[in-house]
């Protein structure tokens, strides 16, 4: 039987084991990633947006205006959702470093810096669940875990500037409240790390909820654990609207389902405010407690169902159908878990699932607070693990809530390993964990054995392991100084690479990927689809003046398949109708430009 074992303090020991593995692992990435860091390639066009944010607020953009003045403006630019909180690192080591290296390296270096130091924390709060409650050897264990799954090691890589690293570490403090020995100041905890997560991205509600039902559960279970619930309730409440004021303001107090507002303020007020007069009220008999709670959730639902109804379906509910169909249906990271190809799908779905079984054995081997807390992560993970199933891109936070466990049952076969006394089953066994471990493994090795897919005979194989995607050549920083060169004017440019032309010039774009533009996002979509006598009116009509592709990405293909006699169809095939005149480039960049004509 596993016994509790909280230490109360984090000793120096504890953070030399991480650190020294952080240490490692930052090198090693350095050194893989040193050749996009030196060229400043991003991983995803979010991260080249985050960066042009940045740059606005330091250039004085106000606190509270997050609009992107420079995408749609010919229809006054594009409201972003995203929050100032994951802008203050990024601008504070570049105005710290500014005057010290000047404006691009200290950008390159808060580029590299604030993933790293994301990093960190992430493994330091997984080890810290372990060592608290499992080992030294699993804490060191866990840590490792976190930097070898491929979903958590892509969002905190070095230039993944976006919020997803945050949207991490925010889960794991959450994790951490949980194992508090003051049910108050744990639930203060756990709830000011989950109002931080939904500050910075809605992504995180279904999760936050879960966790919150873990916390009835307490409640429900133990008539003296309330304080979790009331607490965590009451500083999610306080924290989120705190939040809001230093980072809305009240100049926009419209309702949004991609992001806190008003609304969402309104409905965890209530619910605090519920369950503190329900905690008052203690002993009351279960069913009441019940009614209670169904109370404090049903009010704050009937709040969002007559304030923004549309809100139930999620933070896409306004996304424009054309919008939703030619490119919202392409962002593989947002699609549900059945749509991804298969490597994806195993990096996203083997760590969670192990991590399940360990927690569970962990959950039945263990009594008393250990056991009823492994139970609690068991649900938890669960929750995280299902939500992962319907959009792929929530798999990082159920990956890493996955590594405490995981390192437990690692170490449980390593011992087991260790013990055997013939090599042949020793070999097997040590395969075995390398493919827990590291889900893909089978299928790289079946690739390198195999691979001609003319010799995979019915194909079979070949559609297990799919071809490797078109590499990207296109870079427009390489024609950056070109581009900036030209009038400036609004560019007619494929979304995911219209970021590159904010971050590297002055010109504004039509749309990027985002989908509080949708309406610029829908006429990028059916201009591309259109004639390209009709693509003329309406560029002509915004002012456009130029227009960019890039011929190897899949958008520009879709739109081509979708409308084979389209304005796109025409650029992909080299045929550009007579009212574009071609900008010529040096070098080979893979990118076509275009100058539009008067008419």
């Amino acid at each position: 039987m596993l016994v509790e074992r909280r230490r109360s303090a984090v000793p120096l020991e504890f953070l030399a084991r991480v650190g020294i593995a952080w240490a490692l692992v930052c090198t090693l990435m350095m050194v893989v990633h040193w050749s996009r860091m030196s060229s400043g390639v991003f991983p995803d066009p979010d991260d080249i947006l985050r960066l042009v944010q940045v740059r606005d607020l330091i250039a004085g953009q106000s606190w509270f205006d997050i609009n992107q003045y420079r995408i749609d403006a010919a229809g006054g630019g594009v409201a972003m959702h995203w929050s100032r909180l994951v802008d203050i690192p990024l601008a504070l080591v570049i105005l710290a470093l500014t005057p010290l290296t000047g404006t691009a390296a200290a950008e390159t270096a808060a580029v590299v810096i604030v993933p790293l130091v994301t990093l960190g924390l992430a493994m330091l709060l997984a080890a810290r669940v372990a060592w608290k409650l499992l080992g030294d050897e699993e804490a060191t264990l866990t840590s490792l875990i976190v930097v070898i799954s491929v979903p958590v090691l892509f969002q905190l890589s070095p230039m993944r500037i976006d919020h997803h690293g945050w949207q991490i570490v925010c889960a794991l403090v959450a994790v951490n409240g949980l194992m508090a020995r003051s049910k108050c100041a744990g639930g203060w905890v756990v709830g000011a790390s989950l109002a931080t997560w939904l500050s910075i991205s809605m992504e995180g509600l279904p999760l936050a909820a879960a966790i919150f039902a873990v916390l009835a559960w307490r409640w429900l279970r133990n008539r003296g654990e309330s304080a979790w619930l009331v607490s965590a309730m009451q500083s999610f409440a306080i924290i989120g609207a705190g939040l809001f004021a230093a980072t809305r303001g009240i100049a926009d107090l419209a309702s949004y389902c991609d992001a806190i507002s008003p609304m969402h303020l309104a409905m965890f007020a209530w619910g605090a405010a519920v369950l503190t007069v329900l905690a008052k009220m203690e002993p009351l008999p279960r069913g009441i407690v019940f009614a209670g709670f169904a109370v404090a959730g049903g009010g704050a639902l009937a709040m969002m169902l007559a304030t923004a109804p549309q809100c139930a379906t999620g933070g896409f509910a306004d996304l424009d159908p054309v919008v939703a169909r030619n490119w919202h249906a392409y962002v593989s990271e947002g699609m549900p878990m059945w749509r991804q190809t298969l490597p994806v799908a195993l990096q996203y779905v083997v760590t969670p699932l192990i991590g399940l079984v360990a927690a569970f054995n962990l959950a039945r081997q263990s009594h008393d607070w250990l056991g009823r807390f492994w139970s609690d992560y068991v649900l938890i993970l669960f929750a995280a693990f299902l939500i992962s199933l319907f959009v792929a891109r929530a798999g990082a936070v159920a990956c890493v809530l996955a590594a405490p466990p995981l390192a437990w049952q690692v170490r449980s076969w390593l011992r087991t390993i260790r013990a055997m006394k013939r090599p042949a089953p020793r070999v097997a066994a040590m395969l075995a964990v390398a493919c827990a471990l590291l889900p893909t493994f089978p299928l790289v090795l079946l690739t390198n054995a195999m691979p001609a897919q003319a010799a995979l005979g019915n194909g079979t194989i070949a559609a297990i392991v799919p071809d490797p995607p078109k590499p990207e050549t296109c870079e427009v920083k390489d024609v950056a100084p070109q581009l900036t060169a030209l009038e400036q004017g609004e560019f007619y440019a494929l979304m995911d690479f219209a970021p590159h032309i904010l971050l590297t010039t002055d010109h504004s774009v039509v749309a990027t990927g985002h989908h509080r533009g949708d309406k610029s996002m829908k006429v990028l979509i059916e201009t591309a689809l259109g004639s390209s006598d009709e693509a003329r009116a309406v560029l002509q009509d915004r002012g456009t003046k130029y227009v960019m592709i890039c011929p190897t990405v899949d958008e520009i293909e879709i739109y081509a398949a979708n409308a084979p006699d389209g304005f796109a169809a025409d650029l992909l095939a080299d045929t550009p109708p007579d009212w574009l005149h071609p900008v010529a480039l040096d070098g080979d960049s893979g990118l076509k430009v275009w100058a539009i004509t008067a008419q």
